[in-house]
């Protein structure tokens, strides 16, 4: 199997790799300079002849939301989406499946979400998402198209917690503000597993939520992020702090969504580390 894949150098993609590599697939990198070349080269060298398309690309999110910033987290999600889409509407022999990350951040953080919520924020993020959609869904005349919208995923390597674990490994750990925001994530292997099965069940299509089906909630999570660790969780790190070091980006910490992976869980795909204390227990055991 021949795989494009955007996003290859990042938490997420070089897990990828190793797994598609392990399978004996082949993979092409569609790397930041990818997406200057002309739309015709970019069909040539990155899509046409490949089985399948994976697009993970995208700019940090958590981080102070300034204008360049926003503009970059809007710019590298759907700009390089739509390039994407643009190549596969093009191409002569069509992947059979593209597929292309979103983020739970579309939804509201007051109702319980499956795929088939239409509860969508008003956010920023959520406005992001929604035109990241659209720009993937671009393709759906051409091919199956998935939407993976992903929640925060665990790994030791990077990703959220490659930013919690010194505080929490030395005691300094807490939880933000009320701690009731839900935590709805994903062990990185559970998540590689998922895109692997997506990519072999070909019934599967549209809105995905890669999620566990156990979400958490932020005190919990700190909680057991610092039994994990063998450390206490005395502190509360106050919301306002949140939002004077991240301003407006500081939503993506204060408020969280409740997702439910309904259509993984329909299809069979079966978890390694469905709940918080499983997937921490692998990570850091």
């Amino acid at each position: 199997m021949i795989l494009a894949l955007s996003g290859a150098s990042g938490f997420i993609g070089q897990a990828l790799i190793k797994k598609f590599q392990a399978k004996g697939w082949l993979v092409r990198v569609i790397n930041r300079d990818s997406f200057s070349m002309t739309d015709e080269k970019f069909l040539e060298e990155k899509i046409e002849g490949t089985d399948a398309v994976i697009n993970l690309a995208g700019a940090p999110v958590a981080r102070k939301w300034t204008t360049v910033n926003k503009q970059e987290i809007y710019d590298s999600r759907v700009n390089t989406t739509r390039k994407i889409s643009i190549a596969i509407n093009h191409a002569n022999h069509k992947p059979a499946l593209f597929i292309s990350t979103s983020a739970i951040g579309i939804y509201d953080s007051v109702n319980t979400h499956t795929e088939d919520s239409s509860s969508f924020a008003a956010t920023f993020l959520a406005d992001v998402c929604k035109a990241w959609e659209h720009e993937a869904m671009l393709a759906a005349s051409s091919t199956r198209v998935v939407i993976f919208r992903t929640g925060v995923v665990l790994g030791s390597d990077g990703g959220a917690l490659a930013k919690m674990h010194l505080p929490f490994s030395i005691g300094l750990g807490g939880k933000i503000g009320n701690g009731e925001q839900s935590v709805s994530f994903i062990h990185l292997n559970d998540l590689i597993n998922a895109l692997v099965f997506t990519i072999e069940t070909p019934s599967i299509h549209g809105v995905v939520n890669a999620v566990s089906p156990y979400p958490s909630n932020n005190a919990e999570f700190s909680d057991k992020l610092g039994k994990a660790l063998g450390q206490p969780v005395w502190f509360t790190i106050p919301a306002f702090a949140m939002k004077m070091l991240y301003g407006e980006g500081a939503q993506v910490l204060l408020e969280g969504q409740k997702v439910l992976p309904e259509k993984l869980m329909k299809a069979g795909f079966e978890y390694k580390y469905p709940t918080i204390q499983n997937a921490l227990v692998q990570i850091y055991g």
